[in-house]
């Protein structure tokens, strides 16, 4: 049985790719290797614990030794790396952490996987031929959009915020061991995930938290910037997709053609809970909204073109916001009220 390691597993994009993933390829083992920050939890996970295909480490992708005996303990013949520093405001108050995991802990990811899989500079050992590194990166590498446009795969990067600077950065190190070592790589640059189990400090959790206790919904600048939504389940499906069928060296953006404003996804969010968990003096959750001071470097406009990973590998977005929103409230409801 062929070992995959899954890096950052027990995350939000992770702990919906994790069982998904199992689910449909019961031939593999699959290593969940996460360091378990603030944003790890296991209780996403419980689902699969019991599966014999499962196994969760408890480690830092910085930890050279680690990694190395993993590569060699169990033969690690794939990487999907999904873990990251990832929350824009704590790359802002924070940067370090985001350099040092982002940054360092690809590289070491990626040259024990060289290391393991590669004999020389584009001669991979017998055997490991169809072993694959795949990274997954952010739409923020590419900066701000105007009013037009689309990030496309050939868009130059532009990152403006610590967190955005440190991905843009690990995906140049993948792109090198391409084109240095012709290492078998590919990277997925996706919009704005929303869905289940995202971490409570994101916007679409805060919204839903602040709404049902009856606080103040916080909302950035005047509440205009603009993102495209993709459900995650739909970016997972991707992710195996370009795995597994993906050409080497190639980047895929995946993106949910969902663009949407901040002051639209609450106001959405608060209807939603209108009809389902009204307040009891009959008002709108909307009147919690709150406009607040914007963040440093807030950049204006996030859009996906995914026309290339649509009519390449014949991906396509399942959900649309307004459907995909309704589960992802239906969960946090079940999480936060019970």
């Amino acid at each position: 049985m062929k070992t995959l390691l899954v890096t950052g597993g027990a995350g939000f994009i992770g702990s919906n790719f994790l069982p998904h993933f199992l689910a449909q390829n019961p031939n593999i083992l699959v290593l969940n290797l996460d360091v378990l920050t603030y944003a790890g939890d296991l209780q996403n996970l419980q689902e699969i614990e019991p599966n014999p295909n499962y196994k969760f480490i408890q480690g830092d992708i910085c930890n050279r030794e680690l990694v190395t005996y993993l590569f060699r303990e169990y033969d690690i013949r794939g990487v999907i790396h999904f873990a990251a520093e990832s929350h824009v405001d704590n790359s802002i108050s924070g940067p370090e952490a985001f350099i040092r995991t982002n940054v360092n802990g690809t590289f070491t990811l990626l040259d024990v996987a060289r290391n393991h899989w590669m004999s020389a500079p584009f001669k991979t050992k017998s055997g490991y031929e169809n072993c694959r590194f795949h990274h997954i990166s952010t739409d923020e590498v590419y900066g701000s959009l105007g009013k037009t446009g689309l990030f496309k795969e050939t868009t130059p990067y532009a990152p403006n915020s610590p967190y955005s600077a440190s991905k843009a950065s690990s995906d140049m190190i993948v792109r090198s061991y391409f084109h240095t070592y012709g290492m078998n790589v590919v990277t997925t640059n996706c919009s704005n995930n929303y869905g289940p189990k995202q971490h409570d400090e994101k916007l679409i959790p805060v919204i839903i938290r602040k709404a049902l206790n009856q606080e103040s919904i916080p909302i950035y600048g005047d509440g205009l910037n603009v993102r495209d939504w993709l459900y995650v389940l739909d970016h997972c499906k991707g992710i195996e997709l370009v795995y597994k069928t993906g050409k080497a060296g190639e980047t895929y953006n995946i993106g949910g053609r969902n663009e949407k404003n901040n002051l639209y996804i609450v106001e959405t969010i608060c209807q939603i809970l209108d009809e389902k968990q009204p307040l009891s003096n009959g008002e709108s959750y909307k009147k919690f909204i709150t406009f607040v001071q914007d963040r440093a470097g807030h950049d204006r406009r996030y859009a996906i073109d995914a026309t290339k990973i649509e009519t390449e590998l014949a991906w396509q977005a399942e959900e649309n916001f307004e459907t995909g929103i309704i589960k992802t409230v239906d969960w946090y409801l079940e999480k936060y009220l019970n």
